[in-house]
């Protein structure tokens, strides 16, 4: 890169390849990247790297076969230091092409564009962020725009769950071991690239999902008193669930993430022709930032046994979705005031004006790995969470084109 003075934004706007950006985006949805098969991407993304002319590019293995890929747009020097970070895996594809039969948006890999959106698996979660990251490089390049501080691109697998065996921040915990022994760098700020529509989420709520087992007695049907009936019990569990989701919502709200609730999400139970000897529910606790895990879990666990259970009646607690944290994933609690996140936001709304508004997101992902090394991080992306892991995931090119020139406005100010 020359070493010009930053281009204006509108200089941004006039450099930005907007065919080239829209077919990079079109490759990266036509790869299949369902969790467990990040490996089929790196390829393309690393060429991609190789383009920019960035420095270090590494792909390693977070578990056989499932690598991470990073690399490095090395500053001139004595400028602040910025990661572009998102996962590369995707959720499953089951029911897409039944959904979409005859369409053009048939194959959940085709990228087809309809009405100035492009369709396909991965394209809001979360492929159009880091399609985003590379060609708001690409567009600094074009400026002749030299930055001073570095800008890190680090791609990571296994963020999303449902596979079996897969989805627990394996590439996260890999890259975080290569921050701890200085192997990639430390920023001093972090945009995680899940999907905001723009907005600037530097705050998020914390999650835990609990599995019980409410375990009775079966028994035959003509003889009810022989068994212990656990769906029964079961229903007096829920009442106590309930009572405890209302004292949470009731305790107040968080400026940008709101109020901390229990959903039951799934109940499985009962007997053929018999006193149900087993009843099987799953819950979702959402936490506020601010709120303890451990004591999320004390709670729940007290409150499912003051239910009024038989004295036979036995209860079982599994928590199956550690992340950051054994029993879950802790809230972001990030600084809205942080002048990256301002100046992010800044930059957004001089692009779009209706944009670029700090909000809390209404999702868990990856940033509280980086709050835990006390790197502050916010997530921003063009594409809209709420059309994300269904049959109608899309992105909206002019929203895509958008986020690469306010990213590479906001790279040309904060490191420089």
């Amino acid at each position: 890169m020359t070493s010009q003075p930053p281009a204006s934004l509108p200089a941004f706007h006039n450099v930005l390849d907007l065919p080239a950006a829209i077919g990079r985006l079109q490759k990266a949805i036509g790869i299949q990247t369902v969790t467990g098969n990040e490996a089929n991407i790196i390829p393309f993304f690393r060429s991609e790297f190789e383009k920019l002319g960035l420095d270090d590019i590494t792909t390693r293995d977070f578990l056989p076969g499932r690598p991470n890929l990073w690399g490095t747009l090395r500053g001139a020097g004595g400028g602040r230091k910025v990661m572009i970070i998102g996962h590369t895996d995707t959720v499953h594809v089951r029911g897409w092409s039944e959904r979409w039969a005859g369409d053009e948006r048939e194959s959940p890999f085709s990228g087809a564009i309809v009405d100035g959106e492009m369709w396909g698996r991965g394209a809001s979660d979360l492929k159009a962020g880091l399609c985003t990251g590379i060609s708001a490089l690409a567009t600094l390049k074009a400026a002749g725009t030299s930055l001073k501080g570095d800008v890190t691109l680090a791609f990571v697998g296994d963020e999303e769950s449902g596979e079996l065996g897969s989805g627990v921040s394996g590439g996260m915990r890999a890259l975080v071991d290569a921050m701890k022994t200085g192997e990639v760098a430390r920023p001093d700020f972090a945009i995680y690239v899940e999907p905001t529509t723009l907005d600037i989420y530097p705050a998020h709520m914390g999650f835990m999902i609990v599995d019980i087992t409410v375990t009775g007695r079966t028994s035959y049907v003509g003889l009810p008193e022989k068994g212990v009936d656990a769906l029964k019990a079961a229903n007096a569990v829920l009442t106590e669930l309930w009572r405890l989701s209302d004292r949470l919502a009731a305790a107040g709200d968080h400026d940008l993430v709101g109020r901390a609730f229990i959903l039951v999400t799934s109940i499985e139970g009962g007997g053929y022709i018999a006193v149900p000897g087993e009843c099987r529910l799953s819950l979702l606790r959402k936490l506020r930032p601010g709120e303890s895990l451990d004591t999320a879990r004390e709670e729940i666990e007290a409150a499912v046994m003051a239910a009024d259970l038989h004295p036979d009646i036995r209860v079982a607690f599994v928590y199956p979705a550690g992340r950051n944290h054994p029993l879950g994933g802790t809230p972001l609690d990030g600084d809205p005031t942080h002048p990256a996140v301002v100046q992010l936001a800044e930059a957004v709304r001089t692009v779009r004006p209706d944009r670029g508004r700090i909000l809390g997101g209404p999702f868990w992902s990856e940033a509280p790995f980086l709050a835990d090394m006390g790197i502050p991080s916010a997530y921003f992306a063009p594409g809209d969470i709420q059309i994300c892991h269904g049959l109608e995931e899309r992105v909206s090119l002019d929203e895509y084109r958008d986020g690469i020139v306010a990213l590479s406005a906001f790279l040309a100010d904060y490191c420089n």
